[in-house]
């Protein structure tokens, strides 16, 4: 065994250092943690906020953020240990590769690769949402044949695809650039949030928390399980291990103070919002404007909206980033073709997967409505959480001695309660979306053992 895990070991250690497959290490902690914060900020607070309170939890969403951030924190722990040992630009992946092997890692490879992939086609149609309503407030209009995807009475959503397309061209061009794009979006956004939260706060109404739990335990359970999907993002922060300055160091303090910044921005802005309305009220695509608007603030609406869009459009660069470099250690390894595993010298990024993603990325927002690509992000993205805390419990005591810049403390209770909490919150998710899940993942052993087995690294 220890032998097997040494050799995996170099093997992934020779990978990550490709001479002529190496990106640029040119990221700092501030960008790691405004990477994080403009993945988290973005679709929770903007658009999911409003229909978890309406049909799952109430005002005890609160209680649901709360839970869903805990459930993180667990992991984000678990993540910043395995991110400052094992490093690598593969996030989960390559943790799994090399605390559980290769099998395990391409099932954890394939689920993340879902988990972007679907978080930046759900959180491209609900920017195409937020669009529309600028456009509406300026007197315009897209056709709503443009708008909606066929399950919803359109022919396809256009604006969706339109900002993959957009992102991808930035991300092409370099990650510096876009994480200073990043940087200044995620500044916007945060004083949008300010200015609602000064407005809310002068217009509360303590009544609207009565019942404060109308829909019991179960409610606010599933609300998490719903709303677990605002969360998606600060695990991105670990797949840029390879381009950042001091990896150690820097990536456990990306990781948790994304997380710590945005479950007190939840928290705040949630509450605020149950508080200003009835809860039931909020079932809408666009709840901050829309309760701004019915308080007759036309001009805060406004900015929200503006701010939504700089939200959300972050939120689909860093997830869309998180996916490229996934795919690109997939490819190292031979498990994906390696015709993707090439960085262009310039650039220095891999064009080739953050093009051919993005085509498939923009049919996908086109298509298929919010609610049911939000769903299936959550169940893929929980159980990656399990494998990296399963991953920390298997390593330390399988390499005991590996240097650890950041250790998780009280392990293993932090993985031990971070596999249950996860494993909680999926058993609160529809029933059809474990079906789909269980199709996906099906569909990933049919290709593992048909093509990826063959062709891999570890077996040449």
């Amino acid at each position: 065994m220890a032998t097997w895990m040494s050799t995996l070991f170099r093997k992934k250690s020779h990978l990550s250092g490709r001479e002529s497959q190496s990106l640029r290490r040119c990221l700092n902690a501030l960008d790691l943690t405004f990477l994080g914060i403009g993945a988290v900020i973005g679709a929770g607070i903007f658009v999911l906020t409003g229909i978890a309170a309406a049909t799952r939890a109430g005002p005890a969403i609160v209680i649901s953020f709360i839970l869903s951030g805990l459930t993180c924190s667990f992991a984000a722990m678990s993540y910043a240990e395995l991110a400052s040992s094992v490093g690598g630009c593969g996030s989960a992946y390559s943790y799994a590769y090399v605390g559980l092997g290769e099998f395990p890692a391409w099932i954890i490879g394939w689920d993340l690769i879902l988990e972007y992939a679907l978080s930046v086609s759900a959180v491209a149609v609900g920017w195409s949402e937020y669009f529309d309503s600028i456009l509406k407030s300026m007197g315009m209009q897209v056709s709503p044949l443009l708008q909606n995807g066929p399950l919803e009475g359109g022919i396809v959503n256009l604006p969706a695809m339109a900002i993959i397309f957009i992102i991808s061209i930035l991300l092409a061009i370099g990650v510096k650039s876009s994480a200073r794009f990043n940087t200044f979006i995620v500044f916007i956004k945060l004083a949008v949030i300010i200015l609602f939260v000064i407005v809310a706060s002068m217009n509360m109404d303590p009544k609207n928390w009565h019942p404060f739990f109308p829909f019991g335990w179960t409610g606010v359970a599933g609300g998490a399980a719903l709303i677990f999907f605002a969360y998606i993002g600060f695990d991105a922060v670990s797949t840029a291990a390879e381009e950042v300055i001091n990896p150690q160091r820097t990536l456990p303090i990306g990781i948790i103070a994304s997380l710590l910044v945005c479950t007190l921005i939840y928290i705040i802005v949630a509450g605020l919002l149950t508080g200003m309305v009835p809860y039931s009220t909020l079932n809408v695509s666009s709840p901050i404007s829309d309760v701004l608007l019915r308080f007759g603030y036309r001009f805060v609406a406004g900015t929200v909206s503006v701010g939504a869009i700089a939200g959300l459009t972050t939120v689909i660069l860093v997830m869309y980033y998180g996916l490229t470099r996934v795919f690109l250690a997939m490819s190292r390894d031979r498990l994906l073709p390696d015709f993707f595993a090439s960085v262009h010298p310039r650039t220095q990024t891999p064009v080739r997967i953050i093009l051919s993603s993005g085509l498939v990325m923009g049919c996908i927002s086109g298509f298929i409505p919010i609610k049911d690509l939000a769903e299936l992000v959550n169940i893929g993205t929980l159980t990656a959480f399990i494998v990296v805390c399963l991953g920390v419990m298997i390593l330390r005591r399988t390499h005991p001695h590996m240097y650890r810049s950041f250790k998780t403390p009280i392990s293993p209770l932090i993985p031990i309660l971070g596999v249950a909490f996860c494993l909680y919150l999926t058993l609160s998710l529809p029933q059809e979306t474990w079906v789909r899940f269980f199709v996906w993942l099906l569909l990933g052993c049919i290709i593992y053992f048909s093509y990826s087995r063959k062709r891999s690294k570890l077996h040449f």
